[in-house]
This record gives structure tokens, sequence and C-alpha cells, in this order.
């Protein structure tokens, strides 16, 4: 099996949402002469005056940031959701929308502007963590959110408008999409086999360690069979925990050297400060006991075969389904000789 995976186009299904992702391995062998991007590998400033999230800097909206000497939470000076829209809903025939509100925040990772994720240390990445931790936890109080949603964006290619290491946390009324699908595959599958869905994938997977790229006592990080993105990555707990809040302290740690490790080979495998969307899907906050939920952390990287050339998601991944031309299982073996 493993034979013809490598050699032959084939469909791979992604048990947490129910979708497939079409594998084209013999593409990888193709020229190209498509967009190369341009790659900015300048040496930032620890602090720049200029940035609206460095400490002590003013930001757009007027306010002035603390002094503050590792990380910085604060509401987004442009939200996407708001708490104070007013409730309605549409439904005019095949016309259907309702109201949606929210809290959005910014996380900035460290005061020194030259440092991403990957130049962290896992001592310095635990605050991180712990911050996760409390903004969860305090926006799940708010009647009025049932989803929280941490993620980052990484280098201008993944859209992001300052290169000050943060990500962004959202939480709103309803369950996004993805997060909807995921929901509904591992409460099918915990209902039918008392069990955790991404708990026994993550068994079968250690079992073979065709896709493993590195695990502690605590978490596996590895490429899963169903990646769409050319170096995507998960990390996963070996225990079955629906949030983050259910982390000891010692898997806290744990957790940061598995974000140190996976982000350190990224900048590695082009030699560039590697670009990529990241988030954590775990529990609603919604008040149900949600015991099927197994958090988890995906790394949604762009670049395909240098730190120039871009994946691009258009034509048949637009109007058919997504595709990757290089196997998962190869992938694993250049981000692991890295290690």
């Amino acid at each position: 099996m493993t034979t013809d995976l490598q050699d032959y186009s084939h469909k791979r299904y992604n048990i947490l949402t129910g979708e497939w992702v079409l594998v084209s391995p013999h593409r990888a062998k193709r020229p190209w002469q498509g967009q190369n991007e341009t790659v900015n590998n300048e040496v930032r400033p620890s602090h720049d005056e200029n940035c609206y999230l460095c400490a002590g800097n003013t930001r757009i909206n007027g306010e002035k940031n603390p002094d503050y000497k590792d990380v910085f939470v604060f509401t987004n000076d442009f939200a996407a959701l708001q708490t104070d829209s007013k409730a309605f809903k549409v439904e005019d025939g095949l016309l259907k929308a309702q109201s949606e509100q929210g809290i959005c925040k910014v996380i900035c990772f460290s005061p020194d502007h030259s440092k991403s994720l990957a130049d962290m240390a896992p001592v310095d990445i635990i605050k991180v963590v712990l911050a996760w931790q409390r903004e969860y936890k305090a926006l799940a109080e708010y009647d009025l959110i049932n989803y929280v949603q941490i993620f980052e964006n990484k280098g201008a290619v993944m859209g992001c408008s300052n290169p000050h290491p943060h990500g962004q946390i959202w939480s709103q009324t309803t369950l996004p999409n993805e997060v909807d699908k995921k929901n509904t595959h591992q409460l099918n599958y915990f209902n039918k086999n008392k069990s955790s869905l991404l708990g026994d994938y993550l068994a079968q997977e250690l079992e073979n360690q065709e896709r493993i790229i590195f695990e502690n006592d605590a978490f596996v990080v590895l490429i899963p069979f169903w990646a769409v993105w050319p170096f995507e990555t998960m990390i996963v707990p070996k225990k079955h925990q629906k949030n983050i809040l259910e982390l000891s302290g010692k898997d806290t740690l744990l957790y940061a050297e598995a974000i140190s490790v996976i982000t350190k080979a990224y900048d590695k495998l082009f030699n560039t400060s590697f670009p990529y969307s990241s988030g954590i899907h775990q529990a609603p906050t919604d008040g149900e006991a949600n015991t099927h939920w197994h958090w988890h952390m995906s790394f949604y990287p762009p670049l395909l075969r240098s730190a120039t050339v871009k994946k691009f998601m258009v034509g048949y991944e637009m109007f058919g389904s997504p595709q990757r031309d290089i196997t998962a299982e190869s992938a694993v073996n250049m981000l692991k000789d890295l290690l």
C-alpha cells in the first residue's frame, strides 16, 4: 500500500472533516515556471519605533502599549466581530442571514520585534501557552461566546500585516465551518466507539511510525495522512483532552517544546523564516460536556519546493477539491532530517 501511495494518484480521507484530498506524487517532478515569491530574510531590530505592537509604542487608535516584558494581550483595534452588534435574522426565500457577535483579541508573543516562535526558547513559549489558557478561560465565561479560535498568521505571504511576533484570538457565538465539521465527526465516532477519534488515529500513527516527526512524553508532532498543504503538521496530545485548560504544568512545557521543535525545523527547511497559518481546534465553550473533543494544533505552511515557490490553492482546488503533489510521507522525511 505504501508503495502505491508514493507512485500513483489517489485520494486520502480526512477523518476529522469528512472531506477528501487528491494526492498526485508524480507531479512533484514537473518543472516550475510559475510565480516565485520574494524572500524576505531581513534582520529586524528588537524594537521598532514605527511598530504598532512594540512595547511602549502608540497604536493606530491612540492607545499606548505598556512596557510589557513577555506576553501582551489587548482587544483588537479593528475587530472582525463586535459585542454590541444588533441581533437580527433574515429569511427571505433562499436568502438567509443572521447576526453574529464576538470578541477579537491580539496576543503579542514577545516584546522583541525580531523574534518569531521559532526564535523563542520553550520557557518563553510557555508564557504564550499560559496566555492562551487564560484567554480561553476568560472568554468562555461570556454567555455570548460559544467558541474560541486561537490562531497565528506568520509572514507577509500569509497576509500578516505586521511582522511583530503575534497571534490572534477570535471568539464568537456560533461554531465556524471547520470547527462544526470536526465537532460532528468526532461526536459521531465517540458515540459509536466510546473513544476519541484522534486518540485512536494517533495510536495507529505511533504504531506505523511513517508520519511521525517528533514526540515527547505528552505530545506527538506529525503530518496527518490527509494533509493538504505540502508541509502541513499537527501537534496532538497523547492524552484525551478536550481543551488546553486540561494541560498539567509539565504538559505545558512539553507543548511548548513541541511548538519550538516544529517551528525551528520549518525555518531550517528552506533557510528562511517559514510562513504559515497555525491554529488550535478545541472544544466549544457552549456549556456542554464535549467529551468527544480531542484538541489539536495545526500548521498550514504555503511553501512547496523552496523559499520562493508557493503552493497556490487555485483552479481544481477552488472548483473541485484540495490537491497536493508531495506525499505526507516524503514531507515527513524532509522535516525529520532537520531535527
